[in-house]
């Protein structure tokens, strides 16, 4: 009997570290439970991304910035504010468009505009929800498919820069919740990337296939820029190769 009560208590004693080493495995590797874009928000997050890269180029009064994706503002604000250059605000959303040109009234340096670019002309539904407003969530995310639904006018980025006599930008920032995927195919396919120095970009994982039309398209603006740099799904900013 002492031998057998000897071999519970060995029996049960390795179990215990068995359980412990797991224990620590699964909190080490925690991580990689999370998607890319989740691991690379915190790691964006704690350098300060948002106050240092996003805002800081090399820019002058007589530079031309597209926002695409204005929301409420901040980013054209902080643009305009350091470099007193001209900013085209791209949004779609009435309530974003009301509050933008409230906001900028006496800034004739800010232009909105109240539509959305893509690679075509046309108009869409859209959830608005936010800053995550999207045309392209609803399937997956209950939030979106709870959402006010409203139309809006989308046009395409070769059209617009024509009509707005835009030969050259400076800087464009491209966030639109899945719709960066068809703009950036559009200015590859026009031959427009070339008159683009900087393209700051946030490409979303929802979109189908979103990391196979992600590294294609990537592919296609390595042969003209260079990425300074890149936090997947996050943010990544790409310059005109020469500049």
């Amino acid at each position: 009997m002492k031998f057998l009560s000897f071999c519970f208590r060995k029996a049960g004693a390795v179990c215990y570290k068995l359980f412990r080493l797991f224990l620590r495995l699964s909190e080490k590797t925690g991580s990689t439970h999370k998607s890319v874009s989740e691991q690379n928000k915190q790691i964006w997050y704690k350098q300060n991304g948002d106050k240092t890269l996003r805002v800081e180029y090399n820019l002058s009064p007589d530079s031309v910035v597209y926002d695409v994706g204005g929301y409420e503002g901040d980013w054209a604000a902080e643009i305009a504010a350091r470099y007193a250059c001209a900013v085209y605000v791209f949004e779609p959303v009435a309530l974003f468009v009301e509050q933008l040109k409230k906001r900028f009234r006496k800034n004739e340096r800010i232009h909105i505009l109240p539509y959305g670019l893509d690679g075509k002309d046309g108009e869409m539904m859209i959830s608005a929800l936010a800053e995550a407003s999207s045309v392209f969530r609803d399937e997956d995310n209950h939030n979106h498919k709870a959402a006010q639904k409203e139309k809006i006018s989308i046009r395409a980025i070769n059209a617009v820069m024509t009509e707005l006599g835009t030969k050259h930008i400076d800087l464009i920032k491209i966030n639109i919740e899945g719709g960066e995927y068809g703009l950036l195919e559009c200015l590859l396919d026009n031959d427009l990337i070339g008159s683009i120095d900087n393209l700051q970009i946030q490409f979303h994982d929802f979109v189908p296939d979103a990391e196979k039309r992600m590294n294609a398209i990537k592919a296609r603006l390595g042969l003209t820029h260079e990425l300074t740099y890149e936090y997947i799904f996050v943010w990544e900013n790409w310059k005109k190769k020469g500049k």
